[in-house]
């Protein structure tokens, strides 16, 4: 049997392959999976797009600053939740939906304007 593989795992634009001989490859057609789609999935824990409005039309702080509202988001705990350097939303909380500390002194976060990803309205798969 010849199975698709990526030994060395370190370029992951490589496509896998297999061998066809002792000493010939041949690309997989195995389906690249898009990771930083605007959408979310469940609570959005895993989204890393780049929204960086809210619902109700406030623009994201970056999360790396603590004003207009002091927060404790931008400690290495929390690199699992692609909080950082950017103004994009995320969700460190795991509750609701994606959301960011906004900009504006009266109004501390608010949740973003997302989509919820859908099979008939994303294609999650470059071939």
């Amino acid at each position: 049997n010849h199975y698709c593989q990526n030994p060395d795992g370190t370029d992951l634009a490589d496509k896998p392959f297999c061998y066809i001989s002792e000493t010939e490859t041949e690309e997989c057609d195995i389906p690249t999976c898009i990771w930083n789609m605007d959408c979310f999935t469940g609570i959005g824990a895993q989204y890393r797009g780049k929204q960086a409005t809210t619902d109700h039309k406030k623009n994201c702080n970056n999360w790396n600053s603590d004003f207009p509202h002091p927060h404790s988001y931008h400690s290495p705990e929390y690199n699992w939740a692609g909080v950082g350097d950017h103004r994009f939303c995320r969700n460190p909380s795991e509750e609701g939906k994606p959301w960011c500390y906004t900009t504006n002194l009266l109004w501390r976060w608010d949740y973003c304007t997302i989509a919820r990803c859908s099979r008939d309205s994303f294609n999650f798969y470059r071939f």
